[in-house]
């Protein structure tokens, strides 16, 4: 199949997964998925994507995770990282050691369990995100922590990955040197995101970075309003694109760094120094707002969840088997995620029942670092077995299949319960 094929498909699907939303009430990102299940399934897409469509679905989650970003006060998220270390250790550890158990009890292989164990910690915060926003809570405090525990659960991943591979790997072994360097390369990423988002994007320029050639004169503020804004959207998406590699590069998943992009960027950079209330600069920021919403919601974004869908290749054979196990996976992972984040949400972060809830739910999704996980166990090391690899896989589709629907469901609670709360409403933490 040609990869404009492939891709017409996959649109013509995005097309009809809106229109069901739009019917049944529901978020599209189930029918997304459902739709790239379906098609594969039935031989209309082909079992594996193009280099193409690959590409464009990585694309796509770049968008998204740069438009969650771009809608999400900076202050914001530094005061939830604050409070949500519990939640994303607690958050964590349950559905890691719910998944060895399980796995090492099953297949009696210890590599098998720590590899499916891994795969099942880290939060697909992008699909999660999604649900919330088509349920207008994107700007709430769940977004912000469920957000903030994800990027420190792909940190603890990461060190994880760093561990356990090569304990699994034979002929491989674990130093303190390869476990350090991937913390520094943390640490490292974060420091340069930071010193770009505070002293060399803001003009005028602050601290010893005003007296550097050239920088010191000129800030994001002047690419953003040059020629009127009309440049706006290909400046930020040059900053996401840029951040996001830049993310990759030091082992974070890209989507992380698009989210950063996002985070450090101000609507009052988009403002002419003196003429704050130029109608023209207020234009260049909702113009751009709207064309990286329409992208990243509608054009592009789509991809990566119908692209995510076609990864669920079912034998017959294969799937009574592994069905058992993955329902066990699932029921356990479900009970632990939604008692573990909510009560570490509750003691941790001191927030409310009907929050604490809604968190637990948010955490369900397992996408990225999960099928990367995968890829490297089952695909680059033959580590994981057929069985293990397709209960993992139906397992992860379940649970992201459940986060939607869960949101939907408990969204009548959570708004009552917000709105009976004196001196709070949805977009006021």
């Amino acid at each position: 199949m040609h990869p404009l094929e492939h891709l017409a498909i996959i649109w013509a699907a995005v097309f009809v997964a809106v229109v069901a939303a739009r019917k049944t009430r529901l978020t599209p990102v189930l029918f997304f998925l459902f739709m790239g299940f379906l098609l594969v399934n039935v031989g209309i897409l082909p079992v594996g994507s193009e280099q193409f469509v690959r590409v464009f679905a990585d694309l796509g989650i770049i968008f998204i995770m740069f438009a969650l970003g771009f809608e999400e006060s900076t202050g914001n998220f530094l005061a939830s990282m604050k409070k949500s270390w519990g939640i994303a250790l607690f958050g964590a550890i349950g559905p890691f050691s719910i998944t060895y158990v399980i796995a090492d009890y099953i297949w009696e292989d210890s590599n098998v369990a720590l590899m499916c164990a891994l795969a099942m910690t880290a939060t697909a915060v992008s699909l999660t995100m999604v649900s919330l926003r088509s349920e207008g809570l994107q700007n709430s405090v769940v977004a912000t922590r469920v957000m903030t525990s994800a990027v420190i659960d792909d940190i603890g991943s990461l060190v994880a990955v760093a561990i356990v591979v090569p304990l699994a790997v034979a002929g491989e072994s674990v130093t303190p040197t390869s476990i350090a360097l991937v913390v520094t390369k943390a640490v490292v990423f974060f420091i340069i995101v930071t010193v770009v988002g505070g002293g060399v994007f803001p003009h005028p320029l602050r601290g010893w970075i005003r007296h550097v050639p050239l920088i010191g004169r000129f800030g994001l503020r002047h690419i953003l309003t040059f020629d009127e804004g009309r440049h706006a959207t290909l400046a930020v998406l040059l900053v996401a694109l840029a951040i996001a590699l830049l993310a990759g590069y030091f082992g974070f998943h890209a989507a992380v760094g698009a989210y950063m992009a996002g985070l450090i960027l101000k609507e009052e950079y988009f403002q002419v120094a003196d003429l704050v209330d130029a109608p023209e600069t207020k234009s260049a920021y909702a113009e751009t707002k709207q064309i990286v919403d329409s992208a990243a919601f509608s054009l592009v974004g789509p991809v990566f969840f119908v692209d995510l869908g076609a990864k669920i290749i079912f034998d017959t054979d294969l799937l009574v088997t592994v069905i058992p196990y993955a329902m066990v996976l699932l029921l356990g992972l479900f009970v632990v995620q939604v008692g573990s984040a909510p009560l570490a949400a509750r003691f941790t972060g001191g927030m409310a029942r009907h929050q604490a809830l809604m968190i637990g739910f948010g955490m369900l999704g397992r996408a990225e670092l999960a099928f990367v996980v995968m890829d490297i166990a089952y695909v680059q090391n033959k580590i994981l077995s057929d069985e293990a690899f397709f209960t993992l896989m139906i397992t992860a589709f379940f649970l992201n299949v459940s986060v939607p629907l869960t949101i939907r469901w408990w969204r009548p609670y959570y708004v009552k319960a917000e709105s009976s709360a004196p001196n709070i409403t949805l977009t006021e933490y």
